[in-house]
Order: structure tokens, then sequence, then C-alpha cells
């Protein structure tokens, strides 16, 4: 169950890192140091996720969904980007794509 937890924890990460990248692009450059450290910290708790023994196909499912579903919501929400209704049927279909992963990675 902890590697769960430090997946979690490395979505959050990357996902903040993320949307400080958008904001120093804006021209606040004090956030790179944000950036940074939150794809360090992201990556970290990865590595850590992987060496409790979350298979890697799994993880990085579980990574790139949630961090597209989260990056785009926080984008609407924080930066008034757009969140079509295509968008959301691209994001739902991902999300099956690694819930039909992490099916077949448990047989």
């Amino acid at each position: 169950m902890i590697e769960y937890v430090l997946l979690i924890a490395a979505i959050g990460c990357e996902v903040s890192a993320t949307l400080a990248l958008r904001v120093a692009a804006r021209g606040k450059t004090s956030f790179y140091g944000i950036v940074l450290i939150g794809y360090v910290a992201a990556f970290t708790l990865l590595w850590a996720s992987l060496r409790h023994g979350m298979p890697l196909g799994v993880a990085y499912g579980i990574w790139a969904a949630a961090g597209v579903a989260l990056t785009a919501a926080f984008s609407r929400l924080l930066f008034d980007e757009p969140l079509t209704r295509k968008m959301l049927g691209g994001i739902a279909l991902i999300m099956v794509g690694v819930l039909l992963v992490e099916i077949g990675a448990s047989h």
C-alpha cells in the first residue's frame, strides 16, 4: 500500500511543478525554483514507489493519466485555459486505458 501513497505524492509534486512552470513561463521567473524542486521530488517519489514493488507499467500509466487529468483541471481553474468536451473525453479514454493496464497486471 505504501507504493500507492508514494505514487500519489509523486503525482502531486509533478502536477504542482507543471503548474509552477506555467506561472514561470508567464514571467514570474522565481517559480523556476519550485519547478525544479517539484520535478526532483516527483521523480524521487516515483523511484521510491517502484522500489516498494509497484510495477512500472502500472505506475507510469497511473502517473500519466492522473497527471494529464489533474493538470488540465487545475489549468482550467487557475489559468482559465480551455477544457472542452473532447478534451474530457480524451482524459476519460486515458483513464479507461490505465484501468485496463492495471487489471491486466493483476493477473
